[in-house]
């Protein structure tokens, strides 16, 4: 394996001083040390990955220099505009390195989301005539680094690294320090299950918090009709759950978000908050201050006011809370406000080493779905 010191040591030595990204679980090891280790001034962890090309643009043309930028491949699709509009010799012509973890790569196991963007992630880059070098654990990986910053300067346009699962030895990431508050997320997901009604709509996010979702009702032996899990396109819960509430009005409908999902595309706010006649949308944001599923890397979180943001954007009820009592009773405030919705809860970051994941299918879950909205 790669370690990662290595790894990061010869991109600064072929120039590379800026990084910016999205952190990935293939490439957790990597973001950890960049994030630990790297100059907190030249290092941004972007809302999402079109912004971190952004960032990348803004860099190149303040210092002529080559950037960095890491994502997972399924946020690729969140580059696109940035590179063929801005980026691509045809236009601007920017160099950049895009550091690429290649979930479900073909003929290697992965989750269901991950499956059809593994297999269109080459097509994708040839497409969008972006050249990439595969990048595995045995890789020469500093005659690739240093032609790949060669091609990407000599042809101004991004030059891709496509990283395989199990490149990067482990990296422990020290990260900052978190408060000490007293829930953690999966034990939010439980008190507003329990707080649920029979008939009520649950719409939660990619990541850890479906999968303890799917893991509580198996454990209070429900079905899982009730919850459409979002196992992919992370920022895009908010919205999915509004087309439901759009559609159902009689029905509660309740977005189990996190902060990291808000904060990639939270432009939603305001729109969800400007939805007239919306009574029945009920929007949990569980706020651990971290990319908890992709290695604890820190979000902006902790230190921005979603209760105020949303407030703005139009929605009619706007609290925060972290402790269990209180939770508890604006849980219950929240199921009967008539109106757009925001709780903020605070919780600690980390999940339980043992935590399964859904065995149902992504088709499975939307059929047994449709059939409780149909109800």
């Amino acid at each position: 394996m790669i370690e990662t010191a290595n790894f990061y040591n010869e991109l600064v030595g072929q120039g590379i001083e800026f990084f910016t990204g999205v952190p990935d679980s293939l490439l957790k090891d990597i973001c950890g040390y960049i994030a630990d280790k790297g100059d907190a001034n030249n290092h941004v962890i972007a809302a999402n990955e079109g912004g971190a090309v952004g960032l990348a643009v803004g860099h190149h043309l303040a210092t002529g220099k080559v950037p960095l930028v890491y994502l997972q491949n399924s946020g690729l699709g969140n580059t696109v505009n940035p590179l063929l509009s801005i980026a691509d010799d045809k236009v601007y012509g920017i160099p950049m390195l895009l550091l690429i973890g290649w979930r479900g790569e073909p003929d290697v196991k992965d989750e269901p989301q991950h499956v059809r963007q593994g297999e269109v992630n080459e097509d994708m880059l040839k497409s969008m005539t972006i050249p990439y070098t595969v990048v595995d654990k045995s890789s020469d990986f500093k005659s690739i680094i240093k032609e790949a910053v060669q091609s990407s300067r000599a042809s101004s346009k991004p030059h891709a690294l496509l990283v395989r699962k199990g490149t990067f030895a482990t990296y422990k990431f020290a990260g900052e320090a978190q408060p000490d508050l007293s829930l953690n997320r999966e034990d939010v997901v439980k008190l507003i299950i329990d707080s649920l009604g029979s008939d009520d709509i649950v719409v939660s996010t990619t990541g850890k918090t479906s999968r303890e979702v799917f893991e509580y009702r198996e454990e209070i032996d429900q079905g899982h009709e009730k919850d459409f899990l979002t196992v992919g396109a992370m920022g895009h819960t908010s919205s999915i759950a509004m087309g439901i509430s759009l559609s159902k009005p009689d029905r509660k409908v309740y977005c189990l978000d996190g902060d990291g999902s808000v904060l990639m595309h939270m432009g939603s706010l305001p729109i969800n908050g400007q939805a007239d006649g919306v009574s029945n949308f009920k929007h949990i944001v569980i706020n651990n201050g971290a990319h908890d599923s992709v290695g604890g890397q820190p979000t902006v979180a902790f230190d921005i006011d979603f209760v105020s943001i949303a407030k703005a954007s139009g929605y009619t009820f706007t609290k925060r809370a972290s402790e269990k009592d209180e939770i508890i009773e604006l849980l219950k405030q929240v199921s009967e406000h008539e109106g757009r919705a925001l709780l903020e809860i605070r919780v600690n970051k980390g999940a339980r080493a043992d935590l399964g994941r859904p065995t149902r299918s992504p088709l499975e879950n939307k059929i047994a779905f449709m059939q409780f909205l149909d109800q």
